[in-house]
């Protein structure tokens, strides 16, 4: 069937469809919010797409793929770089052999974050290529672009998208042709992908010597855009800001970058000196600003107090007005909460009853800090919860440590709990410990994906199951329970009371499906269970009654 020559798309859905109309052959990535449905997309249209147990995972064996001559495609949210950040910085080094494409997906304002980190620095601090597309059109072309150079120099590029790129819609052409790969094969290359001290050395040699190349193409480079208008004024900016920008400032002449690392120091050189005024309009940190000024460019930034949050047209006039007066401030939403029949709910009300000093972690669980339970004592990061709640019972007198519990959720337990679960064991608190997993058979918070714990694929195909009670016992936890809250709230306070005083190390997985993913859940377990009892018909023939 022939392809639509235009499309009204999602940007994360044009990521999808870029990468699929390339060829890549393997997309991996952990779920989080804005960068979700990329892969969701990518599977719905044929391409390989696989959800990892957390984001270091999926972009090591991305790499492993492109080491094979692969085109390979990773997707995360901002904080999952974190995650990945140990193979990135080395990915670099090693180089790729097909193309490799990082997309994190910043958000600025943090709609769904702990923080609003601005990822360019990891560009700069990795030694990678950075793109950042405006709106779908971009984020189809860009990503296009990100495996081109990819594929040239042979490093893994990253594609910086943001909540309003991903989840806005606009008109996409498809507009790219690559031409087919050959079918992906290993050949060995020892001193460019081991990274011993010895191989190590020239390979940063050689990353650096890349990055010039990639900076000479950059300052080239027809990604970029310049807007001829007064000369009295000049904005340099990037992403969906050039949108708030050219609504505020029509007038200005605007230099909008596409490639954004390497920074392309002499295009805005020239840019600068055809205008009086020339000022850097970017979201998040002064990344840019701080840039050209290093390089001895007068371009003014923007005032400290827009660092914070999403820009808008209205905040870049008042940028461009130096208006620095407090800001209007929005009126007050609804505060979220747990939803109506959560199965969360009956174990925060016990947990706030029994006063318990609770560290906690990253997911739609997060939600017990607020009113009416106000059970949770600390959130940090995806797995932090029960080395915090370690650390805790590890100082606090014995009366306080016994009350301390780590809650954490079954695909964040995937994610990065299970290195906690060793240190619970490796150096067990004297008071021992107590850890809830709040497993409801979904990554809820993120839409419902599947991960490794609930046995089904990215496309809820059955597939091997990691039980996470069975990991907690061969890891070596001396209690392990599993129960249903929801069923006897009651018999759930008492075994809770049990483990508090046990002075032992307790692990308790308290079972229930999310109450909005229930349904599909059931659809795809009956959907299995059709197929199962299919393959097990002599012949593929099912008789009545059988």
């Amino acid at each position: 069937m022939a392809q639509p020559d235009r499309l009204l798309l999602f940007g994360n859905e044009a990521v999808a469809h870029a990468a699929r109309n390339a060829g890549v052959a393997l997309g991996t990535g952990y779920p989080g919010t804005p960068s979700t449905e990329i892969l969701e997309t990518f599977s719905d249209l044929g391409g390989k797409a696989q959800w990892a147990p957390n984001e270091k995972v999926a972009l090591e064996v991305a790499l492993g793929a492109s080491f094979c001559g692969a085109r390979t495609l990773v997707t995360m949210k901002h904080v999952g770089v974190n995650v990945a950040a140990d193979p990135l910085f080395t990915a670099a080094y090693t180089g790729v052999e097909g193309a490799l494409v990082l997309v994190s997906a910043d958000d600025p304002g943090m709609h769904s974050s702990q923080n609003e980190q601005d990822n360019r620095y990891y560009a700069v601090a990795a030694g990678i290529p950075m793109l950042e597309p405006a709106d779908a059109q971009e984020a189809y072309d860009f990503t296009n672009s990100a495996i081109e150079i990819s594929e040239k120099w042979k490093i893994p590029v990253m594609l910086r998208m943001t909540t309003r790129v991903c989840h806005s819609k606009s008109v996409v052409r498809p507009r790219w042709l690559f031409p087919p790969l050959d079918p992906p094969r290993y050949q060995r290359n020892i001193r460019e992908r081991v990274m011993i001290p010895a191989y190590a050395r020239p390979a940063h040699r050689r990353l650096r010597a890349k990055l010039a190349e990639i900076e000479a193409y950059s300052n080239a480079c027809a990604c970029h855009r310049e807007y001829e208008g007064s000369t009295e004024l000049g904005i340099v900016t990037s992403g969906v800001t050039f949108l708030h920008v050219r609504e505020a400032a029509p007038d200005a002449s605007i230099l909008k970058l596409g490639c954004t690392h390497p920074v392309p120091i002499e295009r805005i050189r020239k840019f600068a000196a055809k205008v009086k005024r020339c000022v850097v309009i970017e979201e998040g940190e002064p990344y840019l600003a701080t840039f050209l000024r290093a390089a001895g460019i007068a371009v003014e930034p923007k005032p400290d107090m827009y660092r914070f949050g999403e820009l808008n047209v209205d905040r870049v006039r008042r940028i461009l007005a130096g208006d620095t007066s407090p800001e209007p401030s929005l009126p007050p939403g609804k505060l979220p909460e747990l939803c109506k029949g959560c199965p969360y709910r009956p174990v925060y009300d016990i947990l706030h009853r029994l006063d318990c000093i609770v560290a906690g972690d990253i997911g739609c669980y997060t939600l017990g800090v607020l009113p009416p339970y106000e059970a949770m004592d600390t959130c940090v990061c995806m797995g932090a919860s029960i080395t915090v709640g370690l650390g805790m019972r590890h100082v606090l007198p014995p009366d306080q440590a016994r009350r301390v519990v780590s809650v954490i959720g079954d695909s964040t337990f995937v994610h990065t709990g299970l290195p906690g679960i060793a240190e619970m064991v490796y150096n067990p608190p004297p008071t021992g410990h107590v850890v809830v997993v709040l497993d409801n058979g979904t990554t809820a918070m993120t839409g419902q994906q599947e991960h490794p714990g609930t046995g089904r694929t990215l496309d809820h195909k059955p597939t091997n199951q990691v039980k996470i009670e069975e990991v907690a016992r061969a890891l070596g936890v001396s209690r392990v329970h599993v129960a249903d809250p929801t069923r006897d709230p009651q018999a759930f306070e008492k075994l809770l009371v049990d483990c508090l005083n046990s002075n032992e190390l307790c692990f308790v997985v308290a079972r229930h499906y999310c109450i909005l993913a229930a349904p599909s859940i059931r659809e795809f377990e009956r959907r299995a269970k059709q197929e199962f009892d299919y393959q097990c018909v002599p012949g593929g023939v099912e008789k009545d009654g059988e």
